[in-house]
C-alpha cells in the first residue's frame, strides 16, 4: 500500500531561506569589508587592557586609547625600519652565493659539462631555481627602511585598508562598550546576550593565550641572545628580537626565527658558525616545547597550541593576512561556543536529580 506524503512549505519559510541566502551572498560579495570590520573588533578588543591600565592613571579614555595606537604602531614601525635593512642586506648577499655554490657542487648524476644534474630535465630545473634566487635576491635589495609604512599597509591590503581598520578600531576603542555596541547591531534580539557573553569570555581567553605567548617570547629571545652573544654572531640583539615576534606563531615559531640568524652566521663565519646556530636553535625549540610551553602556556591558558596553528594556517589560506590576526580569537570564540554546546548536552543527557 502506498501512502502519499504532502509536504508544505509556508511562504514565511520560503522568505526565510530566501532572505538567509541573500545576506549569505552580500556577506560574501562584501567579505572584504567585513574581514576589516571583524579585524577593528579585535584590534580595539586586544588594546583594552592597555587603556584600562591608562585610564587607572586617571587618563582621558580618548587620551588613553590615542597612547596605545601610539606605542602599538610605533612599536611595528620602528621595528620594520631598524631590524629588516641589516636582515635583507644579509640575506642578499646570502642568496647571490647559492647558484655559484650549486653550480660547484657534485650532486648525485654529477655536475657535467656545465649542465646541473647531468640531465637536460635537471638543466631545466635548476636554471628555474637559479632564476628564483635571483627573483628573491632582487626582491630583497630593495630598501626596505624607506618602504616601512608600505609594509605595513601592504600587510593590510593597502594604505586605504589600513585607514579603514585603524579608523573603525579607534572608533570601537573610544567607546566603553563600543565592541558590545557593535555585536548587538549585528545579532538578533534572542542571541544578543549569549553572544555578548560569549566574546567576553573568548576576550578573556584570547588576553590569557596572549600573555602565555608573550612570556614564551621572552624567555625565548632572552636565551637566544645570550647564546648568539657568547658564540659571536653578529646582530645578536636584533635577531633576538626578530625571535620574540617569531615566537608568537605556535610550534615554528623558533624555526622562522632561525632562518635570519642562520644566514647572518653563514655570511659572517660560514658553514661550521651557520651550523652552530642552528644547533642553538633546535636545542631552544626543545627546551620551550618541552618544559616552558606545557608549563607556562597550556595550563595557564587552556588553548591547544594545535589548535591555533591550524587557525593560523587557515586564515591566511582564505583571507591572507588578516585571516592571520583573526584566527586566534575566531578560534577562542569556536572553543568557548563548543564548550557551551558540550556542556548543554550532557546537561540534557544525564537525568535530574530529585
Amino acid at each position: 500500500m502506498n501512502k502519499q506524503v504532502n509536504v508544505t512549505i509556508s511562504l514565511s519559510t520560503i522568505l526565510t531561506i530566501l532572505l538567509i541566502g541573500a545576506g549569505a551572498y552580500a556577506l560574501w560579495i562584501l567579505r572584504g569589508l567585513v574581514l576589516l570590520v571583524l579585524t577593528a573588533v579585535v584590534i580595539a578588543s586586544a588594546i583594552e587592557p592597555g587603556v584600562i591600565a591608562f585610564r587607572r592613571l586617571r587618563i582621558p579614555r580618548v587620551l588613553a586609547v590615542s597612547l596605545m595606537y601610539i606605542l602599538v604602531f610605533g612599536t611595528l614601525f620602528g621595528i620594520i625600519y631598524f631590524f629588516f635593512p641589516p636582515i635583507l642586506n644579509d640575506t642578499e648577499n646570502f642568496l647571490s652565493i647559492i647558484p655559484q655554490y650549486l653550480n660547484t657542487l657534485n650532486l648525485p648524476g654529477g655536475v657535467l659539462n656545465g649542465t646541473p644534474f647531468g640531465t637536460p630535465s635537471g638543466a631545466h630545473q635548476s636554471q628555474s631555481i637559479f632564476q628564483t634566487l635571483f627573483a628573491f635576491q632582487s626582491a630583497f635589495s630593495v630598501g626596505t627602511s624607506a618602504g616601512a609604512f608600505r609594509l605595513i599597509s601592504t600587510f593590510f591590503g593597502g594604505v586605504f585598508s589600513l585607514f579603514i581598520v585603524v579608523v573603525l578600531s579607534f572608533y570601537f576603542a573610544i567607546q566603553e562598550t563600543g565592541v558590545e555596541d557593535f555585536l548587538r547591531l549585528v545579532t538578533p534580539s534572542r542571541f544578543e546576550t549569549y553572544v555578548i557573553d560569549l566574546w567576553h569570555r573568548a576576550q578573556v581567553k584570547i588576553g590569557q593565550w596572549m600573555q602565555g605567548q608573550l612570556l614564551l617570547s621572552l624567555i625565548g629571545a632572552v636565551i637566544i641572545y645570550l647564546g648568539l652573544l657568547i658564540i659571536g654572531v653578529p646582530d645578536a640583539l636584533l635577531l633576538a628580537v626578530f625571535t620574540g615576534i617569531a615566537e608568537l606563531i605556535p610550534i615554528f615559531g623558533s624555526f622562522i626565527a632561525g632562518f635570519p640568524a642562520v644566514i647572518i652566521a653563514y655570511s659572517a663565519g660560514g658553514v661550521p658558525l651557520a651550523l652552530i646556530v642552528a644547533g642553538l636553535f633546535i636545542i631552544v625549540n626543545q627546551f620551550e616545547g618541552n618544559l616552558i610551553h606545557p608549563l607556562v602556556v597550556k595550563k595557564v591558558v587552556g588553548v591547544p597550541p594545535l589548535l591555533v596553528l591550524l587557525a593560523i594556517i587557515a586564515g591566511g589560506d582564505l583571507a591572507g593576512f588578516l585571516g592571520v590576526v583573526l584566527a586566534v580569537p575566531l578560534a577562542a570564540v569556536v572553543r568557548e561556543a563548543l564548550g557551551d554546546y558540550d556542556r548543554r548536552k550532557r546537561r540534557l543527557a544525564s537525568p535530574e536529580k530529585p
